[in-house]
């Protein structure tokens, strides 16, 4: 099964999402993929209040995003906020986000590390071995080449015929030993690069075109309202229609469910 949590930006759904990985984890289910918390301070008193937070709407603003690398827990910077980012060479230098005129800057290196990090997980799937090598890779999985791209909503490497999973292996002792059979993979989310525009998080969005595996038999995108039926016109024909959710309890019991947690 593949849901699809969806909804208007900050409503929570990342911080549902990290809850819901947590009691998976908890209950013996790897949980692979990426999700995404924001980088947030409070905001002066005097700040003025802006739509969705980017300005500081309500008690808290929004600076920039986070990447988490499951299940090892690797945290990168993956996005600032384009205001905040000029100036700074390797946010500014954002070529997909830029060109889809994006409120963020994403840097490219990190769009290729997260892209890696899914090349990894689709090998390790396919081989049920915890290192892989890969063309660019060593035998212990280790980047010896890479490339660059960049996304906005999400993010990840220039796509290639067919949706075929690039780039090399991220370096990572801490992934953990195996990825078991039966795990659940996440994304954290598939924006208007992947689904509008074909790039971004593209090996991500090669793992979900490959449809259910023994490794991976169900898994979670998140996608916002206004992209829903692009993410459901993709996935279909490999998931069957997929299961929009909301963040809330009746969902995360569904998946809890899914997997057997009671």
């Amino acid at each position: 099964m593949l849901f699809l949590l969806t909804g208007d930006v900050q409503i929570g759904k990342t911080r549902w999402l990290e809850k819901l990985c947590g009691d998976l984890a908890a209950a013996g289910v790897c949980v692979a993929g990426v999700i995404a918390p924001g980088q947030w301070v409070p905001r002066a008193e005097e700040q003025p209040g802006g739509r969705h937070g980017f300005d500081g709407e309500g008690r808290f603003e929004k600076l920039g995003i986070d990447n988490v690398l499951l299940p090892q827990g690797e945290r990168i910077v993956f996005a600032r906020r384009r205001d905040l980012a000029e100036g700074d060479q390797p946010f500014a230098q954002g070529e997909q986000a830029k060109a889809a005129q994006l409120a963020w800057a994403i840097s490219d290196e990190a769009i290729a590390q997260v892209n890696n990090h899914f090349t990894m997980l689709a090998a390790m799937g396919q081989r049920d071995c915890p290192f892989v090598p890969l063309p660019g890779g060593d035998a212990n999985g280790r980047a010896t080449t890479g490339g660059a791209s960049a996304d906005g909503d999400s993010a990840g490497g220039h796509p290639t015929a067919g949706g075929a999973l690039t780039g090399a292996v991220s370096a990572s002792e801490k992934l953990a030993p195996a990825i078991a059979t039966g795990s659940f993979l996440v994304v954290d989310e598939l924006g208007r690069l992947e689904l509008l525009r074909g790039c971004g998080l593209t090996n991500a969005v090669a793992l979900l075109d490959a449809g259910p595996t023994p490794t991976f038999p169900h898994a979670l995108a998140v996608v916002r309202e206004t992209l829903l039926d692009q993410a459901i016109n993709r996935f279909a024909p490999a998931w069957g229609k997929p299961h929009p959710i909301a963040p809330g309890d009746e969902a995360r019991q569904l998946i809890l469910n899914t997997f057997g947690v009671r």
